[in-house]
């Protein structure tokens, strides 16, 4: 094929969820983006479900609906999460986390990943400022005269002031950069799936880590087939995670119910089953040079605290923010401040979940004795419970238009 050269302000590798939020932040500004995906167009704009849910902190919904994608998502694929309840072992003792039911308060939204994949890329449709260069694949990646050249296999090249990768917590561009990733892998597998059940669930979400297993019950809106309906997110070694994969209907629905026992009486799968390997990942550097990494190519969390998709937004608009009016968009100063805010916000919380992800699933006697004193503490301390329910929420801040320098530098 004939080699073409293509020049932009910003290259973005993936269009999941964060690169497709940063090209529409970006695009916003006014900026010439190149949008490079391995996937082909007509897999963008009908994303297949893949079992996940993404609980959206109330900042995240702000993101999207500044974006113009949260009005494309349907009104009933959006589940209100108004309670989180933590349950450990065969204790009766429940942490519950909930804003007040009685001033309307929410803790966030349930809402399918496929549909928020398909509401960003529609909206980013819109912009014509936005060049997606889908079914490519980046190979080569170089730094010259302040301006990065990314070479694609189809013999394009792209040509910008800034290259940005956001493709996945194994993301290879992030290795082109020379930039090393820690890389924390819980020896387990996550299935993802919903069920239908008899009793409601009362827009409670629920995580028990139960001995020898972790699950979690997200609460999504009931249909005119199945009034009773939630999300299963199971944690067992892999192999066990396989064998349940395989299990037809009726029998899948016999072990869940079992396994959960019985707390939503009988339950049966009515979607496909999905499984994930459960890998943490944070970046050595967020950012090098004319370069930089968004989403789970900077952090890839453990889905035990559901912060994972909310950092990937908050990081896009962070750095979109930075770049608002700068007039060396790629320069090192910017990126730098760019990975001090993000890793700040990021680092602390990341380090505290692999912890609490390691601990809850300790089957040992010591680790009994504490999961179980920290969920009284929990219970008993209103000031402990109310820190974790603003974090859940995330409220603090209201993202109207990108973000100036001053406000991306409180975070």
């Amino acid at each position: 094929m004939l080699e073409t050269t293509t020049d932009f302000d910003v290259v973005i590798i993936g269009a999941g969820p964060a690169g497709l939020s940063l090209a529409g932040s970006l695009a916003d500004q006014g900026l010439a983006i190149a949008l490079v995906e391995r996937l082909p167009a007509a897999a963008l704009a009908v994303p297949d479900f893949d079992g996940r849910e993404i609980a959206l902190t109330h900042f995240s919904v702000d993101v999207l609906r500044g974006l113009g994608a949260w009005e494309r998502i349907p009104s009933d694929m959006i589940a209100p999460l108004c309670e989180a309840r933590v349950l450990d072992g065969a204790g009766g003792h429940a942490l519950c986390l909930s804003p007040g039911r009685e001033q309307g308060e929410r803790l966030g939204h349930l809402v399918p990943n496929y549909q928020i994949r398909r509401a960003l890329y529609a909206a980013a449709q819109d912009k014509p400022n936005i060049r997606l260069f889908a079914d490519s694949t980046a190979i080569g990646f170089t730094v010259r005269d302040g301006q990065a050249t990314l070479s694609l296999a189809c013999g394009t090249t792209l040509t910008a002031r800034l290259v940005v990768a956001a493709d996945t917590r194994f993301s290879k561009m992030r290795r082109r950069a020379g930039i090393g990733a820690a890389m924390r892998d819980f020896g387990a597998s996550m299935l993802v799936c919903r069920m239908a059940h008899e009793t409601p669930h009362h827009e409670i979400a629920t995580e028990w880590f139960g001995y020898g297993q972790t699950i979690a019950m997200l609460p999504l809106n009931g249909t005119a087939e199945e009034a009773h309906l939630s999300s299963l997110v199971l944690t067992l070694p892999a192999r066990e995670i396989e064998r349940l994969r395989t299990l037809d209907d009726v029998a899948f629905g016999a072990e869940i119910t079992r396994r959960y026992q019985g707390r939503l009486g009988a339950m049966r799968p009515v979607s496909s089953r999905h499984t994930y390997p459960l890998v943490a990942v944070y970046a050595e550097r967020f950012v090098a040079q004319r370069f930089a990494l968004v989403g789970d190519a900077a952090v890839g969390m453990h889905p035990v605290t559901a912060h994972g998709f909310n950092f990937g937004l908050r990081g896009q608009h962070v750095l979109a923010g930075l770049i608002a009016g700068a007039t060396d968009i790629g320069a090192p100063a910017l990126l730098q401040r760019y990975q001090r805010a993000h890793r700040l916000a990021t680092g602390p919380l990341y380090l505290a979940t692999n912890a609490t992800a390691r601990l809850y699933t300790d089957d040992s006697l010591p680790a009994r004795v504490l999961r179980e004193a920290m969920l009284r503490i929990g219970e008993r301390l209103p000031p402990v419970r109310h820190a974790m329910v603003a974090k859940l929420m995330e409220k603090t801040t209201k993202p109207r238009g990108p973000l100036g320098e001053r406000k991306a530098a409180a975070f």
